[in-house]
């Protein structure tokens, strides 16, 4: 059984820098290893949305996943790296605590059956 999570995040506004942050997340220019280590935290799937400047990801778990598990794998050389690149184009939302990236989103509605 999976686990939807979603969270948010801000780009800096600065429109090169959001279209560097999307070159960076094109098929042709992610990162094999950042992919892998997403899938060994348990994430069977992973969107990311942005309008303006605000970020939207929606992740699909497994029963291993879990925020602590993510940052122990995010751990790895070439996942430290990859978040160092990502802070260039990054930023807090407001709210968000000191060097907290991703904040995770309350849910206020879902579709009745």
């Amino acid at each position: 059984m999976s686990k939807r999570y979603c969270l948010a995040l801000d780009l800096k506004n600065d429109a090169k820098l959001i279209e560097k942050y999307k070159w960076h997340h094109s098929p042709e220019n992610l990162w094999p290893q950042i992919n892998e280590n997403i899938k060994k935290a348990g994430v069977l799937d992973m969107e990311i949305y942005l309008f303006g400047t605000r970020m939207f990801m929606i992740m699909e778990v497994d029963d291993t996943f879990s925020f602590e598990r993510m940052d122990e794998i995010n751990q790895h050389p070439k996942s430290v790296e990859w978040e160092e690149l990502m802070w260039n184009f990054q930023e807090p939302v407001p709210g968000s605590k000191p060097g907290e990236k991703w904040v995770l989103m309350e849910r206020v509605f879902k579709l009745p059956e």
